[in-house]
């Protein structure tokens, strides 16, 4: 199968990973049926976002050729944390009005009753086309598939991080919220990109109906693979052009080959008792 894979045709790493974080499609396409919903949620259409990045391609061209605008903001990231810096990604993408319909309302929105917080939102934008406020929640996750791949046995490397426990607090927690300052929310979506990973002893595993074809997967395993090379921890939202490291030891983390059409998740140990579900 052929994916729609653009920040391959980037050189600098910061650009291929901002290409990644507009023009991935989310690792799941739609809301699985196993979910108990609480406050509802959307995910955009499966097209939605290659229209934002042939809509921002022109920027990203020129932010390959001369990066240090794109440098300089990620640079006032403190965090190594992935979920932090794939958020700032988008933030400097919704940034850039020229390129989308999409005006900026609010970052990092707290939600506060008397002394107590009780909740915050990632982004409220004012979309120009349908002229609705939308409330977005992002992330960018890694799910290891155990058994039958139902909702409740995704893991991530985090064992109490499961994709079934990510989708409960989007849910129950995050899309909780109707107005903030002053604003209506018209629209709420989730946005979770990433890969999910299936065993690599089990190959013949059937994805779920909810799971997005249109996004590469990649397997999981405790045997360590010929022909791999270790990712550094950016490199886990896109690879680099040319290896960032000659190393080839092997230790939990993601591993893939040259042409980057192979994604292996390795983990010394085998995934341990589930997270309960409900």
């Amino acid at each position: 199968m052929s994916f729609f894979e653009p920040w391959q045709h980037y050189t600098h790493p910061c650009v291929r990973q901002l290409a990644f974080c507009i023009a991935s499609p989310s690792i799941i396409s739609s809301v699985p049926s196993e979910l108990i919903i609480e406050h509802s949620f959307d995910l955009h259409e499966h097209n939605f976002w290659s229209i934002q990045f042939l809509q921002y391609q022109t920027r990203l061209e020129k932010l390959d050729e001369d990066p240090t605008e794109l440098l300089l903001f990620m640079s006032k990231l403190k965090s190594t944390r992935l979920g932090l810096r794939f958020e700032r990604f988008l933030l400097f993408w919704l940034l850039d009005e020229q390129y989308h319909s999409f005006k900026l309302i609010g970052h990092s929105l707290q939600q506060i009753q008397g002394k107590q917080t009780l909740g915050e939102l990632d982004f409220l934008i004012f979309n120009r086309e349908t002229q609705h406020t939308e409330h977005w929640e992002v992330a960018i996750k890694y799910y290891l598939a155990e058994s039958e791949a139902r909702l409740t046995q995704w893991y991530g490397l985090n064992r109490h991080d499961t994709l079934a426990r990510k989708l409960q607090h989007f849910t129950h927690k995050q899309f909780q919220f109707n107005t903030i300052d002053q604003h209506s929310i018209h629209k709420k979506y989730a946005v979770i990109k990433g890969q999910l990973f299936y065993p690599s002893q089990n190959a013949s595993l059937l994805a779920p109906q909810w799971v997005n074809c249109m996004r590469r997967t990649g397997f999981w395993g405790n045997t360590p693979l010929s022909h791999l090379y270790s990712l550094t921890r950016h490199e886990w939202i896109a690879p680099n052009a040319h290896h960032s490291s000659a190393c080839m030891w092997w230790r939990d983390g993601l591993y893939c080959n040259l042409n980057q059409d192979v994604f292996y998740m390795y983990r010394q140990q085998f995934l341990q008792a589930p997270y309960k579900y409900g």
